[in-house]
């Protein structure tokens, strides 16, 4: 029986690629993206990529649209693409832009509380509630077009892996620390380069055939 995986994340699931400019948002060609990639790794399973550039955890953002706001979108999501097995949660890099004013601690608790909303649906098979991979980005740098954006947000970042172990561990659900297989480009300091796509693919494939065997 084919099993089903929602990708619930931002830019860099959605496939953005180092963007040398604002606003140049080019994309990764569907094949070449790390989901792209998953879907080709476990081909038993229905892989969803939910991402959207400049998502959030839990904020409205005051420049690029409240519908940037992970908790908003989130239970529609679910119930949209339900019965699903697993959700792989990775957000938090927005979080990261100083407009925020939030620390590495905040951004875990939001992710928490994303994915006790998970945890809390009916949206798996027999109404149970999907199991959750939590997944923290790799830190950021502060270069290029997206430096000021992000201002003060580097060393935050790096704060950030033990955070959301924590979560993860009080939530009960697994962790990956993507930091430890990919690192963001060194073009704007957020997106990943090429090479970053099969390590992330063949990262949460081991990770999903490990902790959710079915």
């Amino acid at each position: 029986m084919t099993r089903t995986i929602l990708l619930f994340g931002d830019s860099n699931t959605h496939g953005t690629m180092p963007m040398p400019d604002l606003g140049a948002g080019a994309r990764f060609d569907r094949d070449e993206r790390w989901a792209g990639r998953l879907a080709k790794l476990m081909p038993d399973w229905e892989v969803i990529a939910e991402g959207h550039p400049g998502r959030t955890t839990v904020h409205d953002d005051p420049v690029e649209g409240a519908h940037r706001n992970g908790l908003t979108v989130l239970p529609a999501l679910l119930e949209s693409h339900k019965p699903l097995d697993v959700v792989l949660v990775m957000l938090g890099t927005n979080d990261l832009k100083q407009r925020f004013s939030v620390n590495a601690c905040d951004i875990a608790l939001s992710l928490e509380r994303l994915v006790r909303v998970i945890l809390g649906s009916d949206c798996g098979p027999g109404r149970r509630a999907p199991g959750v991979l939590l997944v923290a980005p790799p830190p950021i740098e502060e270069v290029g077009c997206l430096a000021g954006m992000f201002a003060g947000g580097a060393a935050k970042s790096r704060q950030l892996a033990a955070e959301v172990a924590a979560a993860a561990r009080r939530a009960g659900v697994p962790f990956l620390d993507a930091g430890q297989v990919v690192r963001v480009s060194p073009i704007d300091g957020i997106h990943y380069d090429a090479e970053a796509n099969p390590a992330l693919a063949e990262a949460f494939a081991a990770a999903i055939r490990a902790h959710f065997p079915g």
